[in-house]
């Protein structure tokens, strides 16, 4: 497992969205499965927290791409379940096409400094 990064607060709020559909596009969850998720995916290099996560689900709800219900888990506790709607399966389709175009551009880039600046390849 890796050390946790520090990431931009551009780039998490860039990413925030299609991340967290991509997460629901496999399954309902709730927060704090979302968050273990997310450190999951990341191996461990990113590690969000509540207060970054729930705004953004609710943002997504009011957006309609995800909603939300309430359940009773093991022991008598509610948890809130998001689950993302046809609206945010087209949000996440998007998304991708727009991040799939980004990354590729940035590893263009990246691969032809690695040719032209051989000292950054360690930066």
């Amino acid at each position: 497992m890796m050390d946790v990064m520090e990431f931009s607060k551009d780039l998490i709020a860039a990413s925030s969205t299609p991340i967290v559909l991509a997460i629901l596009a496999e399954g309902d969850s709730y927060g704090y499965a979302i968050l273990e998720r997310v450190r999951a995916l990341s191996g461990g290099r990113m590690e969000w927290t509540d207060g970054m996560l729930y705004p953004v689900l609710h943002r997504l709800e009011r957006l309609g791409f995800v909603k939300a219900r309430w359940e009773g888990a093991d022991g008598g506790r509610r948890r809130k379940y998001y689950r993302i709607t046809a609206r945010g399966r087209t949000q996440l389709a998007e998304s991708r096409k727009q991040w799939e175009a980004v990354d590729g551009a940035l590893r263009n880039l990246w691969q032809g400094l690695m040719f032209a600046a051989p000292q950054l390849q360690g930066a």
